[in-house]
C-alpha cells in the first residue's frame, strides 16, 4: 500500500469507529480494484464486479466469513464499527443488520491499514475480493 504514518494500537484507538470505517472503505476498494486489474477483465465488468464486493450486503457475508478468524482486539474494533451510529440511513437494499455489519468491516479494516498491519489485512484478503 501507499507511505503512511503508522499508528500505535492506542493512537488508532482514538479515532472513532466512523473514521476508521470511512477510511476501510477506500481501502476496501483499493484491494478489490487491484485484484480485478490483475484479471485483466474489461473496465465495465471490473466496475460492475468492485461495486458488487464493497456494497452492505457483500461486506456483511465478508464480516460473517472473517469473524471467527478475528483476535479479541480485531473483535472489538468490529464491535465498535458494527454499534456506531451514523447519521443517516442506511443504503437501500440493505437491512439494518447488514449495514452495522459492514460498517463494522470497514472499521477493522481500516484500523489495520492505519496501524500498519498489511500482513493480517493481506491474510484476509480472500475474504474481502468479490465472488465469480
Amino acid at each position: 500500500m501507499m507511505n503512511q504514518e503508522i499508528l500505535t494500537f492506542e493512537q488508532a484507538r482514538m479515532h472513532s469507529p466512523l473514521q476508521l470505517a470511512y477510511i476501510g472503505d477506500a481501502v476496501h476498494a483499493l484491494i478489490v480494484r487491484r485484484h480485478l486489474l490483475s484479471r485483466n477483465i474489461p473496465v465495465k465488468k471490473m466496475h460492475q464486479l468492485s461495486v458488487r464486493a464493497v456494497c452492505a450486503v457483500s461486506q456483511n457475508k465478508a464480516a460473517e466469513a472473517v469473524l471467527p478468524l478475528l483476535s479479541d482486539e480485531e473483535l472489538s474494533i468490529f464491535r465498535r464499527g458494527r454499534n456506531a451510529h451514523p447519521h443517516h440511513g442506511g443504503p437501500k437494499g440493505a437491512t439494518t443488520s447488514e449495514y452495522a455489519n459492514a460498517t463494522g468491516l470497514e472499521a477493522l479494516i481500516g484500523f489495520l491499514y492505519i496501524t500498519g498491519n498489511s500482513s493480517r489485512l493481506t491474510e484476509l484478503t480472500p475474504y474481502l475480493l468479490p465472488e465469480d
